[in-house]
């Protein structure tokens, strides 16, 4: 790559900046690291670098250090950045941390498996993960899972296979990345402030797909990610692998009676099925998750895993927490937390898996309308409690499209709050009812995040058993 001596820009701090700097730092790149913030976390880890030999700038991004010949790129840097434009007009290229562990990989590295799509990348590549691992695979999950990949590529461990979740944000700044195979889970609008358009949200996340050498893995159930399969520049012999929740065609998988098929890696694909795992060993048995299984396995049939080794993985499998988790079952009544849920997208399918519902949303909108959600689950809502900045947006979808359903609205953001909504959702339910957390926004406006969200239903729940708790 040429790196001794070359003048490197590192854009950003954060979880994959330091990283990113100190990698290019040990290769011999003359590094300059700048970033729009000067708060305390920022000076510390601009400390520890200078004490490395890395320059840093703080509370300057904008500005183009003179001489850079490269700039390397935290993921959440907006393309409209003007650091970004001084790069265009200089000639200067730009990557991202993915971009440049690709290009660090050495001879012989590990091929990726990569997933991407506007929800279920985590679940989808932790399920993998589990798979690969079943067939007795040197794996790790990594990627905007929480590992940077960059991480993985310098640490010299050796692996067979590595499972990569990539955000649109990533594969933006990531030319040169060519999976052996990829899949996109589903396409739905999210991060239309940074990307500008859904057209360019979907087509950064289509940049998956270049290079696939075995297969290209999209949703049946959503035409977008075959569309995006169509546009793209793969190698000879390269195939286009659907996944469904019905009974699958020749090139996909799907589902028979409750049982996991697959009719793409099969030996007679054109008439028969092979059996990979059953209904039941995915947890939870949600109709999304369901899906997510589908295409990891699909990505693990694709390097060759067997089916024995799907199924096992799956059984083996947990999600992490907030993600459609069970909390109690109370008075025959169910508490599920999904605060993962920040979308539309994503809450729509949360409340698609339960028959009964008390839903509890709300939060940060980020520009979302909820007409289509409110329509799809009007059916099933036995009732609403909602909480957030921008409730009123769910609250006038209800009364639009669903004003039979009853309604608690919550005027308060204090720490309170959502045990108030806990218990005014217990008010509502009948025995059999699910009370679900799907919020559909984000949780900035009441939560540090998503987790402390689910943390505080979780809490509110069990308080629920505690002496009094049901005047």
């Amino acid at each position: 790559m040429g790196l001794p001596g070359r003048r490197v820009t590192v854009a950003g701090l954060g979880v994959s900046g330091v990283p990113a700097a100190k990698a290019l730092h040990a290769l011999g790149a003359r590094v300059t690291v700048v970033n729009d913030g000067d708060d305390e976390p920022a000076r510390a880890q601009a400390a520890e670098l200078e004490t490395l030999g890395v320059t840093v700038r703080l509370g300057d991004g904008r500005t183009l250090p003179e001489g850079t010949e490269l700039i390397v790129t935290s993921p959440g840097w907006k393309p409209a950045s003007p650091l970004f434009a001084a790069a265009a007009a200089a000639g200067v290229p730009v990557w991202g941390d993915v971009e440049l562990a690709w290009r660090l990989r050495g001879p012989g590295a590990a091929p990726w498996l990569a997933v991407t799509g506007t929800n279920g990348k985590t679940t989808t590549v932790q399920m993998l993960a589990s798979i690969l691992s079943a067939a007795g695979l040197r794996t790790a999950a990594v990627g905007n899972i929480g590992t940077p990949v960059l991480d993985v590529v310098l640490s010299g461990g050796e692996y067979d296979v590595l499972a990569v979740e990539l955000s649109s944000y990533q594969l933006h700044w990531a030319p040169s990345v060519r999976p052996h195979s990829a899949a996109v889970l589903n396409l739905a609008p999210d991060h239309l402030d940074w990307h500008g358009s859904m057209a360019a949200y979907a087509a950064d996340k289509g940049r998956i797909y270049e290079g696939n050498k075995v297969a290209c893995v999209y949703n049946l159930a959503d035409p977008a990610t075959e569309a995006l399969v169509r546009e793209a520049d793969v190698e000879e012999g390269c195939r286009a692998i659907g996944f469904g929740l019905g009974s699958p065609r020749p090139s996909e998988l799907g589902v028979v009676d409750g049982i996991l098929v697959d009719r793409a890696f099969a030996p007679e694909r054109h008439k028969s099925a092979q059996e990979l795992a059953e209904v039941c060993d995915v947890h939870p048995p949600a109709p999304h998750n369901i899906a997510n299984a589908l295409a990891a396995a699909a990505l693990a049939r694709a390097f060759g895993v067997a089916p024995a080794a799907v199924r096992d993985g799956l059984r083996a499998f947990r999600p992490d927490a907030h993600r459609i988790a069970h909390v109690d079952r109370i008075d025959d009544v169910d508490y599920v937390d999904d605060s993962k849920a920040t979308n539309t997208h994503a809450a729509e399918a949360s409340l698609a898996a339960y028959e009964h519902i008390v839903w509890i949303g709300g939060g940060l909108a980020k520009g979302a309308t909820f007409d289509e959600l409110v329509t799809a689950a009007a059916k099933r809502l036995r009732g609403a409690v909602l909480i957030g900045a921008d409730r009123g947006l769910i609250r006038e979808a209800l009364a639009r499209h669903a004003p039979e359903v009853p309604v608690v609205d919550l005027d308060r953001t204090d720490t309170g709050a959502m045990a108030a909504a806990v218990r005014a959702a217990r008010d509502l339910a009948h025995p059999g009812d699910t009370v679900l957390l799907a919020p559909a926004c984000a949780s900035m406006d009441m939560f540090a995040n998503y987790k402390a969200r689910g943390n505080a239903f979780a809490e509110a729940v069990r308080d629920l058993r505690a002496p009094g708790a049901g005047q």
